[in-house]
């Protein structure tokens, strides 16, 4: 059995991919064969950037008191 070659995908495609998954528009399927990355783990990506979205505007928000 051959191995596939391991793929690093960097935070603004797995931000684009979640996104574009929250949006409702496509199935995991369709968007799993537009951006060639498994269905399994576009909906990782998708819990993770709903668990952790707040803490991008707590991060923006003690930025601005400090500068």
């Amino acid at each position: 059995m051959a191995k596939g070659i391991r793929r690093n995908h960097g935070p603004a495609f797995k931000a684009k991919v979640a996104l574009a998954a929250l949006k409702g528009d496509k199935t995991l399927s369709e968007l799993s064969d537009q951006f060639g990355v498994h269905s399994n783990q576009i909906s990782a990506w998708k819990k993770e950037l709903e668990q952790n979205a707040s803490e991008l505007f707590d991060r923006g928000k003690r930025n601005d008191e400090t500068g």
